[in-house]
């Protein structure tokens, strides 16, 4: 069964830095892809970015690129969120998820495994 571990969340001021991570377990061998989705309050699950087994490509969303950097660590099995540059419309719960893909996509429907999330508030 297949686990992921979010962490690294909190309350963060306006322009301020954060670094997520989140920790996989229980997965086979098999090359899988990771990916960080975030859903604001009242808002659909959106994309963030989404990082391939071998480290590229790395996908972003349109509203992140530039200020947000997703990594890899296949010995520790946890990949990490860079967020950098925050702003209080950015106060969301950040869900780390793997799919059972080689290469990554942001697309939800895409991956097949969950974490409980992490919030992420930023106060102005």
């Amino acid at each position: 069964q297949v686990q992921l571990v979010e962490s690294g969340g909190g309350l963060v001021q306006a322009g301020g830095s954060l670094r997520l991570s989140c920790a996989a377990s229980g997965r086979s061998s098999t090359a899988y892809a990771m990916a960080w989705f975030r859903q604001a309050p009242g808002k659909e699950r959106e994309s963030v970015a989404a990082i391939s087994w071998g480290g590229d490509p790395k996908y972003y969303a349109d509203s992140v690129k530039g200020r947000f950097t997703i990594s890899r660590d296949h010995g520790k099995n946890t990949v990490y969120l860079q967020i950098n540059s925050l702003n209080p419309e950015a106060t969301a719960v950040f869900y780390c998820a793997l799919s059972n893909r080689r290469i990554a996509t942001l697309t939800l429907s895409d991956y097949n495994y969950w974490g409980q999330g992490t919030q992420v508030t930023v106060s102005s």
